[in-house]
């Protein structure tokens, strides 16, 4: 039977028709927006590695500078040798070239070279500019040469756990290398060649060679002259001292900035004991930010500026001395376990008398000793920019009894970090006004451009006036016997502390002292402050006094003909005496001796004669210098 169409109908199937076509377009249409408009980059990426085969150009790390403009670290050109085994002829005649040149091993190297199925495989990094040289001209088919950038510190052992170190690949991993990498390592480069299907380079064809972006620079605020003074007497104290390890900082008094700073044992940044983690890891820690301890009677600085602001003692106290105390039923012996008797509050603090600064704490009672700990900074972290910076340990105030509170008068039973106390201090001696201590005075881009300086917290601790008597106790304490003789002929102040250490199990870990000692310079008007601790010295002393001050002399002294700065005093001698023999004779008997040479002592001991001395007889000695004597 014959159909026939209505104009209706032919109307409704040429619409049908139309709107498919309109469907189609409009699908095809946002397919086309997606894939070149949307996806068009990333296909545009996928087609670029297909045709082409590229290679990584490490971009060179920022350079870092001490504070007077004078290299620490800097980068240089290496490379890394690829292979590309499509484009290899000759195999185990390519492999046995590559790893004679390379110190490679000929099997492992072989085995790459013969890897059809990848586009590239690495054979070396960080190879020199001279051995690259010999591969290159050897113009061997499918060998292929990328920069990269190898890592030079200027004075190889110092600064080891401030600056850090770099991995074979040129990422921080370790100090400032570390903390600052993302400004450091800048934007790689990249240098392009067109392949085949099979990855084989094609002949004349088109190079791309993209320039990477060095990183930023750094500007420390250590000075690199003051650095190596340091390391050399940290050096010493860790060989004479047979410590387990030792730590110093030097810090500018006004500013808060950190000069120097270190720890012994170290190594050469540009030898990385990477075979070795265990001494990796303990050697490249900044032990002065990341190690808590019980700082003992340099502690005692902070006690008696909260005690003296809060109205709570005056230079007219009178302090007795029996050598101990009785605080809740629980006896503290005071260093001297003989007492020191009748004395003022600079006698007492000279004399680093327990017995007094635990009446300074009880005077002030917990809610007010918290009070200027929570104001100092104690339990909180300083906000240095060095990686694991630890808070120290400040106990839960509803915990604290007063038998507790009596320890922490005088550096017991609280915890630090060396770079918490010395910013405190340096806080306290400046005038009252403390400064977050700093690391890096700056960061700039190659164009100059600063994009990074610290942030500095400014707030004050004590009064000026309170500052003006620390800081004429710090001088006294350190110059018993006489003006400007503790380094002969200028104004050092300064302070000793020894702390005993507790073990895994939380008890006293039986002879493991720590040994310190803090020094501010001029002492009227700090401008400089000193610090050394020795962890575990073992070479017959342990008191701060004996083990740690020598060394301060001997930095102070070495930084005064380091800053070519004139004697305060030109008439000030320290007069030498010869040490005599004390051994055999009773306590009471050779600490007379001593007073009657002007040298003073420590005891260790409760016996009632002397079965040692330090140092030995016939040994010259200078007035107000401090003895060790030995008791059974």
């Amino acid at each position: 039977m014959k159909k026939s169409y209505t104009l209706y109908s032919m109307q409704k199937r040429i619409i049908s028709v139309g709107l498919v076509l309109i469907i189609l377009a409009l699908t095809l249409g946002a397919r086309l927006f997606f894939v070149q408009i949307i996806n068009g980059k990333n296909l545009q990426s996928l087609a670029l590695d297909q045709w082409t085969r590229d290679l990584s150009l490490t971009a060179p790390r920022g350079t870092i500078y001490d504070t007077t403009g004078d290299t620490i670290a800097v980068s240089y050109t290496t490379y890394n040798v690829y292979v590309r085994g499509r484009e290899v002829k000759d195999d185990e005649r390519t492999a046995q070239k590559l790893s004679t040149i390379l110190n490679l091993n000929y099997e492992s190297t072989l085995k790459k070279v013969k890897n059809k199925n990848i586009s590239e495989s690495l054979l070396k990094m960080q190879v020199d500019g001279e051995i690259a040289e010999r591969i290159y001209d050897l113009k061997i088919d499918g060998v292929y040469l990328s920069e990269n950038v190898g890592r030079h510190y200027v004075y190889g052992d110092l600064l080891t756990q401030l600056v850090g170190f770099t991995s074979i690949d040129s990422t921080g991993q370790a100090g400032v290398e570390a903390y600052f990498d993302e400004y450091l390592k800048g934007i790689d480069g990249y240098s392009y060649v067109q392949s085949d299907l099979q990855g084989k380079e094609i002949g004349g064809s088109l190079r791309y060679y993209v320039q990477g972006v060095a990183g930023d620079d750094i500007t420390l605020t250590i000075n690199s002259k003051i650095q190596i003074i340091l390391e050399r007497i940290l050096s010493k104290a860790y060989e004479e001292q047979k410590a387990k390890a030792v730590t110093g900082i030097v810090m500018d008094a006004k500013l808060g900035k950190v000069l120097a700073i270190s720890s012994k044992p170290s190594f050469d940044l540009n030898n990385v004991p990477r075979d070795d983690l265990a001494t990796l890891f303990s050697f490249s820690k900044m032990t002065a930010v990341t190690d808590t301890y019980e700082p003992g009677s340099t502690f005692k600085i902070l006690t008696i500026s909260a005690a003296l602001e809060a109205g709570v003692t005056s230079l007219e106290d009178r302090f007795y001395c029996p050598g101990y105390r009785i605080v809740d039923g629980q006896k503290i012996k005071c260093w001297k376990t003989t007492g020191h008797g009748s004395q003022t509050l600079s006698e007492a603090f000279a004399n680093s008398c327990n017995c007094c600064f635990i009446d300074l704490a009880l005077r002030l009672g917990v809610d007010k000793f918290y009070e200027y700990m929570e104001k100092f900074g104690i339990g909180e972290k300083t906000g240095i920019t060095v990686q694991g910076e630890s808070s120290g340990i400040l106990r839960d105030k509803k915990d604290v009894q007063r038998v507790d509170l009596a320890r922490m008068g005088f550096g017991h039973a609280i915890a630090v970090t060396p770079i918490q106390l010395l910013s405190i201090v340096t806080g306290i001696v400046n005038g009252g006004v403390y400064n977050t201590p700093t690391v890096v005075e700056k960061i700039e881009n190659t164009n100059g451009d600063t994009t990074f300086t610290p942030k500095v917290e400014t707030k004050r601790l004590v009064s000026s006036s309170t500052s003006d008597i620390v800081n004429s106790l710090l001088k006294l304490t350190t110059n018993k016997t006489g003006d400007y003789i503790f380094v002969e002929g200028y104004n050092v102040g300064g302070k000793t502390g020894t702390a005993q250490k507790y073990g895994e199990n939380g008890q006293i870990a039986q002879g493991k002292y720590i040994s310190s000692f803090i020094g501010t310079y001029p002492a009227d008007e700090p401008e400089y402050i000193f610090m050394i601790m020795v962890d575990e010295p073992s070479a017959g002393g342990y008191y701060g006094s004996v083990v740690a001050s020598p060394y301060g002399k001997e930095f102070f002294s070495e930084l005064f003909d380091f800053l070519d700065r004139p004697k305060d005093d030109e008439t000030a001698v320290r007069k030498e005496v010869i040490m005599p023999s004390l051994v055999g004779l009773s306590l009471s008997n050779a600490t007379a001796k001593l007073k009657t040479l002007n040298l003073f002592y420590e005891v260790e001991g409760e016996g009632g004669f002397v079965t040692e001395q330090l140092p030995p007889a016939g040994t010259i000695c200078y007035e107000g210098e401090t003895i060790l004597i030995s008791t059974a």
